[in-house]
């Protein structure tokens, strides 16, 4: 397994897709996983720590584990088949490890708001990484101001 930071949400130009974006933390390599709008913004609000009125489906998801007292340990994401990305959720309690299968975006939504180490099986990399020089990495802050202004430009209408 290979450890994953993640850089952050945007949106792919001309389809307006949102794309999730993650970097190996001792590479070059990128993962970009496209993603739905619904779940980009999870993300997002997750990664900006903002706390919304009622809680979100992640957030219950958080307060639920913590409230039955299950420890998270990681999101893994598991395989690539065909073009659609698998990911677990590895947890113990009371002794017992349990890895439940996730969306990549729903697990992702969940480390962000916990703050979990993120894996990926290496065939998955090898399978569907971009490799980034240094030179020409991403900086992670304009790609959090490009979802941003995706963000002030959409309306929930727009999710229907």
């Amino acid at each position: 397994m290979i450890e994953l930071q993640l850089v952050g949400v945007r949106v792919e130009l001309p389809t307006n897709q949102p794309i999730v974006l993650l970097k190996e933390r001792e590479g070059e390599r990128y993962l970009p996983i496209w993603i739905g709008p619904v779940e980009a913004t999870a993300i997002a609000l997750g990664m900006q720590g903002i706390e919304t009125q009622r809680p979100m489906t992640h957030d219950l998801m958080r307060d639920l584990l913590q409230g039955l007292s299950v420890a998270v340990d990681r999101i893994v994401i598991t395989e690539l088949r065909d073009g659609t990305f698998y990911a677990e959720i590895q947890m113990h309690s009371n002794g017992d490890s349990v890895a439940v299968s996730s969306r990549p975006s729903d697990a992702l939504a969940l480390a962000v708001r916990m703050g979990l180490e993120i894996f990926a099986n290496e065939d998955v990399l090898e399978e569907a990484s971009i490799a980034v020089k240094d030179e020409d990495e991403p900086d992670a802050e304009q790609e959090v101001e490009k979802f941003r202004a995706f963000l002030e430009e959409v309306s929930p209408e727009d999710f229907k």
